[in-house]
């Protein structure tokens, strides 16, 4: 079978490829080891964070591209995917997650933003009680974007456009034909295509060790819990925004969002695990230990209905990967490193743009897999962001 463009995995980054690819009139196919819409990995369950705050200027462009390239798939698809509620990074004093990093970044890039203290706060958001020494960064236009229905609606959008998208369908071997192209073998056979965009996630190195390349990352096994509040209305979207503790550990939050439950987790705080082989099961005492949290910081949340797993794909230093295989520059890698479902509408169009053109005007030096972080062996991991 010969085709434009393959891509492999099809979570939130691969259906954006997909989608993407598919719309510049390219034949496309997208191929999924699991069921699409699966629970095995990161794009699933209901609300994923879209915000411009971050610690670089690099990030904080690139969020900008985001809500632009959101808003361009609500456009196509009719639908609403982007919730504005606002957001508050909440830094203890001596947070582990420098405040000035944010600030800077901001202020360079020129996104309004407020600085508040506790007793602000209380009065705009009642719902929270902050210690008299954290300091807190607001952005209003800090939003939710759904993560199951976000990731559906790239697939259904590129269907539409006539990608081929296949369940169950793991890629057995990569073969670089030089200028023959990319050769994609599958359990049903060989797909010939001009590039293979791979946005496999915890299982790329299934993929690209095909190629005798092997990108460092770790997973871990992380776990998201519901919270019930008796007044489910002071914790609405419209009276409460979305919430990060910039510290070591790191939380974060909603406010309730399609039910009448409010959802929190600890960022990095599960086991490191095989893809393979991990559980599904609720981990009793890291719900316990987000309850006692959460219970301190928003009072009222009530008591934790529901845990559920995903997975965290991590880098060493937690910057993406967006770039081509060196030495086989017609295989591109997408990497979210666990806070990448914000930009998954802008990885589908920065790895078309790679895959395609071999280049894009975004500046994507910091996300190649020939830097120190994935070279260095005795590069030292930190993941706080």
């Amino acid at each position: 079978m010969q085709v434009d463009y393959v891509v492999a995995g099809l979570g939130a980054l691969g259906s954006a490829a997909a989608y993407e690819l598919a719309g510049r009139g390219f034949s496309v196919v997208g191929l999924e080891r699991f069921e699409l819409g699966h629970t095995n990995g990161a794009s699933h369950d209901t609300s994923r964070i879209l915000r411009h705050s971050y610690h670089t200027p690099a990030y904080v462009r690139l969020t900008q591209d985001a809500y632009a390239d959101w808003a361009r798939l609500e456009r196509a698809s009719g639908r609403r995917l982007v919730t504005k509620v606002g957001g508050l990074d909440l830094f203890p004093s001596q947070a582990a997650i420098p405040p000035s990093d944010y600030l800077r970044s901001l202020t360079e890039v020129g996104i309004d933003h407020d600085v508040l203290d506790p007793g602000e706060v209380a009065v705009r958001w009642p719902q929270f009680r902050l210690a008299d020494d954290v300091m807190a960064l607001h952005q209003r236009d800090a939003a939710i974007v759904p993560a199951g229905l976000g990731t559906r609606t790239m697939q259904e959008q590129a269907t539409k456009l006539g990608a081929d998208l296949r369940p169950h369908s793991p890629v057995t071997g990569v073969d670089d034909l030089g200028e023959g192209g990319i050769a994609v073998a599958t359990g049903v056979g060989t797909i010939r295509c001009r590039g293979l965009v791979v946005c496999a996630d915890a299982w790329v190195n299934d993929v690209v060790g095909h190629l005798g390349v092997r990108v460092p990352v770790e997973v871990t096994l992380e776990q998201v819990t519901y919270f019930r509040p008796a007044k489910p209305a002071r914790f609405a979207p419209e009276r409460m925004p979305l919430w990060i503790w910039m510290d070591d550990p790191s939380y974060y939050g909603f406010p309730s969002y399609g039910e009448a439950t409010i959802k929190a987790a600890q960022d990095c705080g599960g086991p490191v695990v095989d893809p393979d082989g991990r559980t599904s099961e609720r981990d009793p005492a890291m719900e316990q230990r987000l309850a006692a949290f959460v219970g301190d910081l928003l009072p009222g949340s009530g008591p934790p209905v529901r845990s559920s797993r995903c997975q965290y794909t991590l880098t060493p230093d937690r910057d993406f990967v967006i770039a081509p295989v060196p030495g086989h520059e017609t295989v591109v890698v997408g990497l979210g490193a666990a806070h990448g479902f914000k930009f998954a509408p802008t990885f589908g169009r920065l790895l078309s743009d790679l895959v395609v053109d071999g280049g894009t005007a975004t500046d994507l030096t910091d996300f190649r897999l020939d830097r120190p972080a994935l070279t260095d062996p005795a590069y030292a991991a930190h993941w706080l962001v």
